[in-house]
């Protein structure tokens, strides 16, 4: 795809840099634990295909956006991807996957509970579903393309309601993650303070759409622009998958389905 928006995160502006590592280090975290038919749900551009189809079986892709199918079918011919509007996951068995991955797609699932349900569904017996979802704690401003974000207990209620075992881990970082994020955390505090009246919670997300892009894809530039390299030397070994889910920007657990 040509534009990127500041939700997706491209690895082709480096701008985005920081934002890209910490979702690839998502995947980086789940290649020891997927083995076997593997379902991405929300599979967005590719980011972690190269890096878990070696790891598996058979691989299945689902996302919304067409265009981005299209463009997977042409760039990664021998795996399977399908345009779907999910949930339900119509089509897909029961009992089918050894593994589900699903990384930053839960916040926009208005019906979480069904998303995680279907997951649970098409799990083997004895298999398991990996996601990932920003940390509440750490959010900096409302994002008007996420239904709602989670706090570490809530996800967990959430799950353990479904799925048999819950282990639930974050994606935090070293000291050049954490000062990035305070450095964004001081910009992004910079213009909220204009927002005297708390708008960002009043009105309609879809009102907020295109400022929220405007002015974060001109605080990424800022942040590079005044930082430079560390912006730009974040790899995803710079993110870390840590014990416990509060200390990570990202929450990352792992569901399992009984055998």
């Amino acid at each position: 795809m040509a534009t990127y928006t500041t939700e997706i995160a491209s690895d082709k502006l480096v701008s985005d840099n920081p934002i890209h590592q910490r979702l690839l280090k998502a995947y980086i975290a789940a290649k020891p634990m997927v083995s076997g038919n593997l379902l991405e749900v929300g599979c967005g551009e590719g980011r972690g295909v190269e890096v878990l189809l070696e790891k598996v079986e058979s691989y299945l892709g689902l996302d919304k956006i067409e265009e981005v199918i299209t463009s997977l079918k042409a760039k990664f011919p021998n795996v399977a991807f399908q345009q779907a509007v999910i949930p339900p996951f119509h089509n897909i068995a029961s009992d089918t996957y050894d593994t589900v991955v699903s990384f930053q797609v839960i916040e926009h699932i208005e019906d979480d509970k069904l998303f995680l349900e279907e997951i649970y569904r098409v799990l083997k017996p004895g298999g398991k579903a990996i996601i990932s979802t920003p940390n509440i704690r750490h959010t900096l401003s409302r994002n008007p393309w996420h239904i709602r974000e989670y706090t570490a207990k809530e996800l967990i209620k959430l799950g353990e309601g479904i799925f048999d075992k819950v282990n639930a881990m974050g994606i935090g970082g070293n000291d050049k993650v954490w000062s990035y994020h305070e450095e964004n955390r001081k910009s992004v505090n910079k213009i909220m303070r204009f927002d005297v009246i708390n708008l960002q919670h009043k009105l309609p997300a879809a009102v907020l759409r295109w400022p929220y892009e405007v002015l974060n894809r001109m605080n990424r530039n800022k942040l590079h622009k005044q930082q430079g390299n560390a912006v730009t030397d974040i790899s995803h070994e710079d993110y870390l998958l840590v014990d416990h889910p509060d200390q990570g920007l990202d929450l990352f657990y792992v569901l399992e389905k009984k055998r």
